[in-house]
């Protein structure tokens, strides 16, 4: 999948899903069940407090890449040094997030033709990660810096393609898209631990598709 196509399946599906604390040999089982509920980003993220992260994150992403190919978007999220970036990229992943801007990871990450997604607060931070080359800067986190907050930052730089992240339920999505995100992020509410540890993966997709289908909606009322 090539950086425009990344892009288009993002700009399209509005919804990345956030999988954190899952287990390599769940991995594919989250993706599926996601799937089958209408996902088709989804990133994983580092956990640093792993001395083995980056070889278990590579090996999530190559499971789902090699079952889904250019049917899913996968990425790599809590993206924080251009190692990461270049790890995340030889496993298949052509998305890199963030949780704040540093501009060795989305040079590295434009450099290698793929999606950079770093998360911003304030207006500098915003502007900065724009001006570095970010192709979506995530507003992190959203649901603390609430809706009137994102639309105030919104008006002056509305040239700037912006997603929530944080905060995000079926109920407040379009709040979210109604202030000009052109995307949502979204981990445990949707990805939820119970859902998990059960191995309950029909749970997993009917809640996926309840975000699925509050975006449907909102683009129905908005055409």
């Amino acid at each position: 999948m090539n950086h425009q196509q990344a892009l288009s399946m993002i700009q399209k599906h509005k919804l990345v899903a956030i999988l954190r604390g899952i287990s390599i040999e769940d991995s594919l089982d989250v993706a599926r069940a996601l799937y089958r509920g209408g996902v088709r980003v989804l990133e994983f993220t580092y956990d640093h407090n792993l001395p083995d992260y980056l070889a278990k994150n590579s090996e999530q992403v190559r499971r789902v890449c090699e079952a889904f190919g250019d049917e899913l978007l996968v990425g790599c999220g809590t993206v924080l040094t251009a190692d990461e970036v270049q790890s995340g990229y030889n496993a298949g992943a052509r998305l890199m997030i963030s949780p704040n801007v540093d501009e060795s990871v989305i040079q590295l990450s434009r450099k290698l033709d793929v999606i950079s997604m770093p998360g911003a607060m304030t207006p500098t931070e915003v502007v900065n990660a724009h001006n570095a080359g970010a192709d979506i800067v995530k507003l992190f986190p959203a649901g603390a810096l609430g809706i009137s907050y994102i639309k105030a930052l919104r008006a002056p730089l509305c040239h700037i393609p912006m997603s929530a992240v944080g905060g995000v339920t079926p109920e407040t999505a379009a709040a979210f898209l109604d202030v000009g995100v052109c995307g949502l992020g979204v981990g445990g509410e949707m990805v939820r631990k119970t859902d998990v540890e059960r191995r309950d993966w029909d749970a997993v997709t009917a809640r996926a598709a309840e975000f699925v289908q509050a975006i449907e909606k909102w683009e129905a009322q908005n055409q």
